[in-house]
């Protein structure tokens, strides 16, 4: 049944907190195979079928949990000699609550019911705080409560715009259930003022989780303060199941004839997003913290992307599948780097090329990819956000949009420059290694591979998700 793509990790993560080091790690990369299987089966062959009503199998659902299990996967191949170089001494908290929250994010992704995808988003805050808490720090106690308090509030916003939507179906004549695929079919009979009213607390709220601004202070605490391995997943997976909820809902939007109202309403949150990390992105001596930054501004591109329709939503869509595969590999080589230097400050950092040459192939990688530089996947997906944002005659929105990420990539340069090329005679604490340096080039390679070729399968899906709001891939 495809319910078992979430109960499996719940399961193994149940017995890696029982098992000894070595058999703990090998489930937690067999866990991630069956999952690829799994995946398989339950989208291309439908063998794999829902038990009850409650879950299904749709376009944008199966891409996030694609690009999800794919991550879990290999950032499963960092975690084994991470945690074994590292000698964690509370590894089985880590080793069980990383499988809940894979396990977690993919019932986000198949979730079909809005009270069961609710209850999965707040499952992903409760299983992944004990990351963030994981090395006992006063910074990492501090970012844990930003991260349950502020999330917390999100979600019950993001709980009230959803009795909101339930309000917006208590309409005569209209007889449906809570699911996405009978909302769907009602959408147009729906009241315009609840749905309205849903759709701003949904956005604030699973925007919050999101991080989009100014909810987003939860987001570079959480993610400098979790292992390399947790905030690859925090940044690469779980800030995509949010905006899943996110677009459910603006696809009803779309379908009750809403759907200009609340894109004006979810490109204005992107852009905002956008320019506050392009100002904040400056006063970043932390790397991690910096690489959060660009993950909220990443967020906001596919936010003012969807919010926008057409070219510009599918670009959108494509740059959530680059920025998960690049962001993920640049966390990873930033524990790399944690490693080695044992310090999170970029000033504390320096002659990687000389030091760490096989970290600083990925994370020089890494940096060019994330900055929109070919032959990697962000490059095109900002080409087509913008030529998107210009066609639909939006040319301030495409000045701002230039203009945040000009301040991004300036103000990350500079931390790159200075953390590369700085003269340093360190003593590193670990040496660089191969077993930890692959996963990251895998991402990267990935990135490019997608650029130069995506498959047909994941083009119909993109195209199937942008229908869904009313855009087209060719204009």
């Amino acid at each position: 049944m495809l319910e078992l793509i979430f109960i499996l990790p719940f399961i193994a993560g149940v017995l890696t907190f029982f098992m000894p080091p070595l058999a703990g790690r090998a489930i937690i990369v067999c866990t991630a195979v069956l999952e690829l299987v799994l995946a398989y089966l339950a989208f291309w062959t439908d063998k794999i079928l829902p038990a009850t009503d409650y879950f299904r199998v749709s376009p944008e659902g199966s891409y996030v949990l694609l690009i999800t299990i794919f991550l879990f996967l290999i950032v499963s191949l960092y975690a084994v000699p991470y945690l074994a170089e590292t000698e964690m001494s509370r590894e089985p908290i880590f080793r069980a609550c990383f499988l809940f929250f894979f396990g977690a994010m993919a019932m986000v992704c198949i979730a079909d019911h809005i009270i069961v995808l609710w209850i999965a988003v707040e499952t992903t805050t409760l299983v992944s705080a004990p990351l963030i808490l994981l090395h006992h720090s006063r910074g990492s106690l501090e970012a844990t409560w930003k991260y349950l308090i502020i999330c917390s509030v999100g979600i019950a916003l993001a709980l009230l715009g959803t009795f909101f939507i339930v309000l917006a179906i208590d309409q005569p004549g209209i007889h449906s259930t809570l699911t996405f695929s009978s909302l769907q079919t009602m959408a147009g009979q729906m009241n315009h003022s609840w749905l309205k009213a849903g759709f701003i607390f949904i956005l604030i709220g699973y925007g919050t989780k999101m991080g989009l601004a100014p909810m987003h202070t939860w987001l570079p605490d959480a993610h400098s303060e979790a292992p390399a391995s947790a905030s690859a997943l925090l940044s690469g997976a779980l800030l995509n199941c949010a905006f899943l909820g996110i677009f459910k809902i603006f696809g009803l939007m779309h379908l009750a004839g809403l759907g200009r109202w609340a894109g004006d309403l979810l490109s204005g949150f992107g852009l905002f997003s956008m320019l506050l990390a392009g100002l904040f992105i400056f006063q970043q001596n932390n790397y991690k913290r910096l690489l959060a930054y660009s993950s909220i501004e990443n967020m906001g591109i596919i936010a003012l992307g969807t919010g926008v329709g057409g070219l510009a939503c599918f670009g959108a869509i494509l740059h959530l599948l680059h920025h998960s595969l690049i962001k993920s590999s640049l966390f990873l080589s930033a524990g790399n780097v944690l490693l080695s230097y044992g310090s999170k400050d970029a000033l504390q950092v320096g002659s990687m090329p000389r030091l760490l040459p096989r970290t600083f192939t990925g994370f020089a990688g890494g940096f060019a990819g994330i900055s929109g530089f070919p032959p990697f996947g962000i490059f095109l997906s900002e080409l087509m956000i913008v030529v998107g944002l210009l066609k639909s005659g939006r040319f301030l929105y495409a000045a701002l949009f230039l203009l945040a990420v000009i301040l991004v990539f300036s103000g990350a340069s500079k931390t790159f420059i200075r953390m590369s090329f700085s003269p340093s005679e360190a003593e590193l604490i670990v040496t660089d290694n191969w077993a930890r340096t692959i996963p990251s080039l895998i991402l990267l390679g990935g990135s490019v591979v997608f650029c130069l070729w995506l498959p047909q399968t994941i083009l119909d899906t993109i195209r199937m998700i942008v229908i869904q709001v009313g855009g087209l891939m060719y204009e």
